[in-house]
C-alpha cells in the first residue's frame, strides 16, 4: 500500500484481511454448498419433464387432431426410419418341420444394411390367405432365434425356457404367417468377437449418433420393413396384420404399431414403464433413447396414437423392471385417447403372476378373436 510500510509477514497479512483481499479465509469450509451431481440434476429434469404435447381433449375429433400432431412430432424427433421399396431376398436356410415351414432369409437393399429374419409358415395348405404377424425380440445375445423357437441352437432352449420366449413358433403353430426380423445390436448383428462388458445398446446408440444416425430409427425401420415384406406376401392377407413382442421387442411393438396403421392388433410384453421414470436411475439403454422425447410425451403418449385398434398390455407382477406405480401412471394417460374414440374395450391388461417373460394365455385368444386365425 502506497506510504506504509510493510515489515513483518503478520501484518501483511492483517493488511489484506482488512481490506478485502482474502475472503475465502473468513468462511468456514463446512459451509460451503456441493454442486449438484449429474444423477441428481437429471432425476430433477426427469421429475420436471415438460411432457407439453400430453393428450388434452375428450372428443373423437381432439384426439385425431392431437394424433396426427404428436405423430408428427415424433416421426421428426426419430429422423428417417422409412425401409426400402425394393429389396432383395436370400434364402439362407429353408426346413420342413412337421407342423410349420421355416426359412431363414436376408434381405438386401441398396443404401441399407440387410435385414436377417425367419419366417415361419404353417403346414398344409388353406384356402385364402392367412393373417400375418410380425414378432419382434428383445435383448439377449440370441437375438431372433428363441422367438422362431430355434431350440437346436446353443444356449437358445436356455433362453426360451425362461421367458417363454418361442412366441413366434407358438404363433405360426396357431395358423399365422409369422416373420420374426434381427434387430440391432443382437444375435448375428453384433460381432461375434464383440468382448465388451459394456451394453452393446449403449456403445451402439453412441457410434451411430456420431455417423447421424439414431438406433431406435433403424431398428424401427427394420420393423417396418418386416411388416412391409410380411404385406406383400402373397399368403398374407393384408388387412390383416399383427405386432407382438417382449421386453425391447414390445417397446418396438408399441412404436411399430403406433406409426404403422396397418398394424390392426399388438400385444406388448414387458414393456409397460415410462422413461421419465426409467431416466431417474441408471439407465443405458440406448436402443431405446428419442432424443428431445421428454419435451413432448413419453411412452404413454406414442402407445396413445395406437387408438382405436386392439392392444394388449402384458404385465408380471413379479417383472422388476415394471413399477406399478408408473405402469398406472401409464395407463391412465392412454385411456382418455381410447376413450375419446369410444374404443375403451379395445385397451386391455392382462396381469399375471411371473416375472420379465411373454405370458400369452390371454394373446393368444386375443389375437384369435380379431383374426379368426383357426
Amino acid at each position: 500500500m502506497p506510504g506504509v510500510a510493510i515489515s513483518t509477514k503478520r501484518a501483511s497479512v492483517k493488511i489484506a484481511l482488512h481490506i478485502g483481499l482474502v475472503p475465502l479465509l473468513a468462511a468456514p469450509l463446512a459451509a460451503q454448498t456441493p454442486p449438484i451431481t449429474v444423477d441428481q440434476q437429471i432425476k430433477k429434469a426427469a421429475a420436471d419433464a415438460p411432457l407439453a404435447m400430453r393428450f388434452q381433449g375428450a372428443t373423437a375429433d381432439e384426439c385425431r387432431a392431437w394424433q396426427e400432431k404428436f405423430a408428427a412430432k415424433l416421426r421428426e424427433l426419430l429422423g428417417p426410419h422409412s425401409p426400402p421399396k425394393e429389396w432383395r431376398v436370400e434364402v439362407q436356410e429353408s426346413t420342413r418341420l412337421a407342423d410349420y415351414h421355416r426359412e431363414k432369409v436376408l434381405l438386401h437393399a441398396d443404401g441399407h444394411p440387410s435385414l436377417p429374419l425367419y419366417v415361419l409358415t404353417p403346414a398344409g395348405a388353406k384356402q385364402g390367405k392367412r393373417p400375418g404377424i410380425v414378432a419382434l425380440h428383445g435383448h439377449g445375445a440370441h437375438g431372433y432365434h428363441p422367438v422362431a423357437g430355434r431350440d437346436d441352437l446353443p444356449g437358445v432352449a436356455q433362453a426360451i425356457e425362461a421367458a417363454n420366449y418361442d412366441y413366434g413358433r407358438r404363433l405360426v403353430r396357431r395358423g399365422y404367417v409369422v416373420v420374426a426380423p434381427c434387430l440391432t445390436p443382437f444375435g448375428p448383428r453384433l460381432d461375434a468377437g464383440s468382448t465388451s462388458k459394456q451394453d452393446p445398446c449403449a456403445i451402439a446408440f453412441i457410434r451411430l449418433q456420431l455417423l447421424g444416425k439414431l438406433l431406435i430409427a433403424e431398428n424401427l425401420r427394420d420393423s417396418l420393413w418386416a411388416v412391409e415384406f410380411l404385406a406383400r406376401r402373397p399368403d398374407v392377407d393384408a388387412e390383416r396384420l399383427g405386432c407382438v413382442g417382449l421386453s425391447y421387442g414390445g417397446r418396438m411393438t408399441m412404436l411399430t404399431a403406433a406409426l404403422e396403421p396397418r398394424i390392426k392388433v399388438a400385444v406388448i410384453s414387458g414393456a409397460l414403464n415410462v422413461m421419465q421414470e426409467r431416466i431417474a436411475g441408471q439407465y443405458s439403454c440406448g436402443a431405446q433413447v428419442i432424443p428431445g422425447l421428454l419435451k413432448y410425451g413419453d411412452i404413454p403418449e406414442i402407445a396413445a396414437l395406437i387408438a382405436p385398434r386392439k392392444c394388449l398390455w402384458e404385465v408380471g407382477d413379479k417383472d422388476t423392471l415394471i413399477s406399478p406405480k408408473w405402469a398406472e401412471i401409464a395407463l391412465s394417460r392412454m385411456r382418455p385417447a381410447y376413450a375419446a374414440l369410444g374404443a375403451e374395450k379395445n385397451l386391455r391388461v392382462d396381469r399375471f403372476d411371473g416375472g420379465h417373460r411373454w405370458h400369452g394365455k390371454e394373446a393368444y385368444p386375443f389375437l384369435e378373436r380379431v383374426f379368426n386365425a383357426k
